[in-house]
C-alpha cells in the first residue's frame, strides 16, 4: 500500500467516512460503501477505484488532484470515471483537462456532468443525490444522498399477493416511494448553506466545515468569505438532528490540541457527544 496522501478513517451506521480537509490545503472524502467520492484536493492511491465524484466547488484545495485521478484510471485500464461539479464551472474544467493531456500527453477521459440546486442524480436503485446551494467566494453546492425504498401504499394491506400483482401488471401504482437522508457534504459554506436545505439538519451523517473557532475572530467576516464559526453550530444546537456530525477544513491557525479543546469546551453536551472533530 502506497502512503502518498493522508486520511482518516470512521464507520457509523454501515458507512465508512474516510478523508482528510484542512483550510487552503486540501480536502478530499470517500464513502466507499456508497461508491462516491466529494472533492479532490488531493487523491490517496486508495481512492482511485471509486468511480464517482462530487466537486463542490474549483478553489484549489478542493479540485486540483482531478487531472491526477482521471490520469490514474487510465493508466491502470479503470473506466472512466463520472465527476459531477457546479454547471457554472464546466467548461472551464473542460478546458483545464485539455491543457493538462497536451502537457501530460495522456488523454483526460471522463463524463463531466454541470450539476445546479435543486437537480437529482440516480446514483443506483437504492440510492439518489439532491444537490443543494451553498455560499461560498464563487459557484459552490453541496450533496445530499438519500435512501429510496418502495413501500406498498397502505389501502392494499392485507390484499393476497396475487391481487397486488394483478394491480401492478394492469398499471396500477400499488407501491410508494420512501426516502431517508442518510449523508450530506457541504463543501465550503457560510451558515446559509444548512439554514436553506433543512434535511441537512436530517441527515444520519452530516460531512461539514467548522474552520474558525477562536472567540476574536469576527463571524460577519467569516460569513462574508463563506465560511462557518463554531459559533454558529452553537447558536443552531437544537436544530441538528444528525446522528453524527463530523466538522472538518479548521483553519491552518490552529493545532489539534486547540481545537478539540474550545470545541469541547464551548458545544453544549448533547450536541458535542455527536460532533467529530477531524483533524
Amino acid at each position: 500500500m502506497l502512503d502518498n496522501a493522508p486520511f482518516l478513517s470512521h464507520k457509523h451506521g454501515g458507512l465508512t467516512i474516510e478523508g482528510y480537509s484542512r483550510a487552503a490545503v486540501q480536502s478530499y472524502w470517500r464513502i466507499p460503501e456508497l461508491k462516491l467520492g466529494f472533492d479532490l484536493g488531493a487523491q490517496p492511491w486508495d481512492f482511485m477505484g471509486t468511480p464517482n465524484w462530487f466537486i463542490t466547488h474549483t478553489h484549489l484545495d478542493h479540485v486540483a488532484a482531478l487531472p491526477v485521478y482521471i490520469a490514474r484510471r487510465r493508466m491502470m485500464k479503470m473506466e472512466p470515471p463520472t465527476v459531477y461539479l457546479p454547471d457554472e464551472m464546466i467548461e472551464d474544467v473542460r478546458r483545464l483537462l485539455l491543457i493538462m493531456q497536451r502537457l501530460d500527453r495522456g488523454r483526460q477521459v471522463c463524463n463531466l456532468v454541470g450539476v445546479k440546486p435543486g437537480q437529482e442524480i440516480e446514483l443506483s436503485r437504492e440510492h439518489v443525490v439532491t444537490v443543494f446551494e451553498t455560499t461560498h467566494t464563487i459557484p459552490s453546492v453541496g450533496y445530499l444522498v438519500w435512501d429510496r425504498r418502495s413501500k406498498l401504499k397502505e389501502e392494499y394491506h392485507g390484499l393476497p399477493g396475487e391481487q397486488i400483482r394483478d394491480l401492478r401488471l394492469s398499471g396500477v401504482q400499488v407501491t410508494r416511494e420512501i426516502r431517508t437522508p442518510i449523508l450530506a457534504y457541504t463543501g465550503d459554506t457560510s451558515p446559509a448553506g444548512l439554514d436553506g436545505y433543512p434535511p441537512t439538519f436530517e441527515a444520519k451523517v452530516l460531512i461539514t466545515e467548522m474552520s474558525f473557532i477562536r472567540a476574536k475572530h469576527r463571524r460577519e467576516k467569516i460569513h462574508k468569505f463563506g465560511h462557518m464559526h463554531l459559533d454558529d453550530f452553537v447558536e443552531r444546537a437544537d436544530r441538528f438532528k444528525n446522528e453524527l456530525i463530523v466538522c472538518a477544513h479548521y483553519s491552518t491557525r490552529y493545532n489539534a490540541p486547540e481545537v478539540r479543546r474550545v470545541v469541547d469546551a464551548k458545544l453544549p453536551a448533547s450536541l458535542r457527544e455527536r460532533v467529530l472533530v477531524w483533524i
